[in-house]
């Protein structure tokens, strides 16, 4: 079941978003879109302006064209990158090298960003030729109404999972689509397997050495899952080992919508160090006093765990030790987590 963000909750990021200063208090990803669109939008009133002040091009045209080439850029966004995927014979045109896709991008929801951005910088040209001939023309009017619900529902939609992005607390902006590491066809199914399930309690276990993509394979999953609109946090393992000691009725912090207990897919980044490292420093026992608290099972710890989808990053995958996975899926087989919910990739 999705954790839904209150409507209240968006009024709040949206009063915080408004007041303060910028340098003093940083930026969120809901201020940084909603200033975004407002950008799109000048870039719509502004050339269509000027295209009018400085030439013999009509208000109406002007806005038109203006809209035109904010249209073919944003195609030229959405095709060339995605679509083409071939090296660029010149460092002014941006077009990635030739490779095939990992994991396909979701063109639905490229295409709809891509669609909404078009429609804010049409607002800002449409803005212009209204100011400049009035509303006296009924067909614009509707045009532009037409328009404005339209941005009014995209921009609820888009402003909500920026908060589901911002709040996942991710070390990095990263799609799934952007990872371009070797993976093996099963482990790949896998991967689309834990994005698919509809049910809780799924565990992921991701190894791998230095450079092989664990962090942002991971982070790329719950990224995908943060957009769908679920409840995701990410949280480097060092940080959870304190929080299994907080009471489970601790009020949230301000800056926190959700916690580790809230969340609906949990990602534990950096259990275990990789390469050069060959040592082991947290073994499937030691984990397990932490969650237990170092006193008799923690019921509420190991249910919060069993019960949810979690994505654990651990490090390279030692051959001198006997079946180390192993050792870790023994760990939550321990927590009563289902074995058939466990799934193992080594990158």
């Amino acid at each position: 079941m999705k954790n839904h963000i209150s409507v209240q909750r968006i009024f709040q990021q949206i009063k915080a978003d408004a007041i303060g200063k910028d340098s003093h208090r940083g930026i969120t990803l809901t201020y940084a879109w909603l200033a975004n669109q407002f950008g799109h939008i000048s870039l719509g009133f502004i050339p269509s302006f000027l295209v009018y002040q400085f030439s013999e091009i009509s208000a109406f045209k002007s806005a038109l064209y203006v809209s035109l080439f904010w249209f073919c850029f944003e195609l030229y966004n959405f095709l060339g990158p995605l679509l083409l995927k071939k090296e660029s014979k010149s460092d002014a045109v941006y077009i990635p090298k030739k490779t095939s896709y990992k994991f396909k991008p979701k063109w639905l929801n490229v295409a709809f960003d891509t669609f909404t951005d078009v429609c804010f910088f049409v607002f800002g040209a449409t803005l212009f030729y209204l100011s400049m001939n009035g509303f006296d023309n009924k067909a614009i009017n509707i045009f532009l109404v037409c328009l404005l619900v339209y941005l009014l529902i995209a921009g609820r939609y888009w402003f909500i999972t920026k908060m589901y992005q911002f709040y996942a607390r991710f070390p990095f902006q990263f799609r799934l689509s952007q990872w371009d590491f070797t993976i093996n066809k099963n482990q790949k199914g896998i991967v689309d397997q834990f994005l698919a399930s509809k049910d809780l309690g799924n565990h992921l276990l991701i190894y791998g050495n230095l450079n092989t993509g664990k962090t942002s394979l991971g982070v790329g999953i719950l990224n995908e899952l943060s957009i769908k609109n679920y409840a995701c946090l990410y949280v480097n393992a060092i940080k959870l080992y304190n929080y299994f000691f907080k009471d489970e009725n601790d009020v949230l912090e301000a800056h926190e919508i959700w916690d580790w207990r809230g969340a609906e897919f949990l990602m534990i980044d950096d259990i275990n160090p990789t390469d050069p490292i060959k040592e082991e420093l947290i073994k499937p026992d030691k984990l397990l006093s932490f969650i237990d608290n170092f006193g008799k099972v923690n019921c509420n710890n190991r249910n919060t765990l069993k019960n949810k989808n979690v994505i654990w990053v651990l490090g390279n995958r030692n051959n001198s030790q006997e079946k180390p996975i192993d050792n870790w899926k023994q760990m939550l087989i321990s927590m009563n987590v289902d074995k058939a919910k466990i799934s193992t990739i080594n990158l």
